[in-house]
């Protein structure tokens, strides 16, 4: 059985936990979401189906010529924010753990404007968005 439930909440928002981005349906939007599916071409169309304020996937590796994050430049696009974590920090296809352990790796300008930055922790950083801290916040990953 597939994963989907909220994993924060605060006054900026919740975050939305889906093991496969094709999962979201009209109640979503809005939602931060934490999807475990690769951040490919297909991902971008299900993720820009309903407007949300964020959207990560798991890098899959990145793969040949950027193809497991295209999905960043589709979000970008269209002024979503979209990032990805690390494969070697959360299993693909795992919301949990994607949330649980997850290290960012990459985003597009949209998420790096609201503090999704590579190298943090992805859980800080949507904790610290959701409950409307700054995204120059410090957070644990550093320490």
């Amino acid at each position: 059985m597939l994963l989907k439930a909220i994993a924060a909440s605060g006054a900026r928002g919740r975050v939305l936990l889906v093991d496969s981005i094709t999962q979201l349906d009209a109640a979503d939007a809005g939602a931060f979401v934490v999807a475990g599916s690769h951040g490919g071409a297909s991902s971008a169309e299900y993720a820009l189906a309903q407007p949300l304020a964020a959207v990560v996937f798991n890098d899959a590796g990145v793969g040949k010529d950027g193809a497991g994050i295209v999905a960043l430049e589709r979000l970008q696009a269209r002024g979503v924010a979209g990032a990805t974590v690390s494969h070697a920090s959360a299993r693909i296809g795992d919301a949990r753990d994607a949330w649980q352990h997850g290290v960012l790796s990459h985003a597009n300008g949209e998420a790096l404007s609201i503090g999704l930055r590579p190298g943090r922790r992805l859980r800080d950083a949507l904790v610290a968005l959701v409950e409307g801290d700054s995204p120059a916040r410090s957070d644990s990953s550093t320490g």
